[in-house]
C-alpha cells in the first residue's frame, strides 16, 4: 500500500496532498492570486504529515505536477520534490498537470474536455480529453480566436476548465462550449494519477528530471 507526497505548484495554486493508494488522506493549498510557494510549500507538507500522524520515513514515494505553468513554481515544486526524492532514497513520480486540471471538470453529458492555463497574453496551454479522460490531443501552447477548438465544439458538448478558460468565454461563442474557469491544477487529482505511475514503476531520474516547460522562460525587459 503506497503513500505517496503529492506536490502541485505550476500555478498561484501552492497545493500538497498526502495519499494512500490513491485516496487522499490530508490535503493543503493555497487558492490565491499570488504566489507563495517559497513561502508555504515546506510548510504545507510538514502540515499533510501532521495531520494524518505520520512523518517523512513512512513515505514511499514523492510525486510532483511537471507541467507546464509558471517557470518559477515549476522549479520551486520540483527541487523540493527531488530533495526529498533523494534524500529518502523513494523514487520520483511525475504527474501530467493538464490531466489533473481536466478531471476537475463537470463532466456529465459532455463529449470533451479541454484543461486551459493561462499563458500570457491571448495564449493558453491546452490538451483534449474524452470524458473518460482518455488523451485525444496532446499538451500545445496556442493563441486563441473565435475558430479555436471549433473541430471538438462540432462534435458535441465541450467544457473548457481552468484560468485559461477565462479568455475564453468572450472568444468563443459556440453553443456546445461551457466554461469552468475557477479550476487550478490541485495535488488532490494528482493522487490517482501518481498511484497509478507508481503501480508500474514509470519513475523519474532524480538526477536528470527537468519540469516540462512547453516554452522557453522569458524575462520581460523594463520599459525605457
Amino acid at each position: 500500500m503506497a503513500l505517496i507526497l503529492c506536490i502541485e505548484t505550476t500555478t498561484t495554486n501552492c497545493s500538497v496532498a498526502l495519499a494512500k493508494d490513491g485516496n487522499v488522506l490530508a490535503l493543503k493549498e493555497d487558492m490565491g492570486l499570488n504566489y507563495s510557494h517559497a513561502e508555504r510549500l515546506h510548510v504545507y507538507i510538514q502540515d499533510v504529515l501532521n495531520e494524518a500522524g505520520l512523518d517523512t520515513k513512512k513515505l514511499d514515494a514523492i510525486a510532483v505536477s511537471k507541467g507546464p505553468g509558471s517557470y518559477t513554481g515549476l522549479r520551486i515544486g520540483v527541487s523540493s520534490a527531488k530533495g526529498l526524492s533523494f534524500s529518502l532514497n523513494i523514487p520520483l513520480l511525475a504527474t501530467n498537470t493538464l490531466k489533473a486540471l481536466a478531471m476537475q471538470a463537470k463532466t456529465e453529458d459532455i463529449k470533451y474536455v479541454i484543461p486551459v492555463l493561462d499563458a500570457r497574453r491571448m495564449e493558453v496551454y491546452s490538451a483534449i480529453y474524452d470524458n473518460n479522460f482518455k488523451e485525444i490531443r496532446e499538451i500545445q501552447a496556442q493563441i486563441i480566436d473565435e475558430n479555436s477548438f471549433k473541430e471538438y465544439l462540432n462534435q458535441g458538448k465541450t467544457i473548457f476548465v481552468g484560468d485559461g478558460a477565462e479568455k475564453l468565454i468572450d472568444v468563443i461563442k459556440h453553443p456546445n462550449a461551457t466554461f469552468q474557469t475557477k479550476a487550478l491544477p490541485s495535488a488532490r487529482e494528482m493522487a490517482t494519477l501518481a498511484e497509478a505511475k507508481n503501480k508500474i514503476s514509470d519513475i523519474e531520474d532524480v538526477a536528470y528530471f527537468e519540469p516540462f516547460y512547453l516554452k522557453d522562460f522569458q524575462i520581460n525587459k523594463p520599459k525605457k
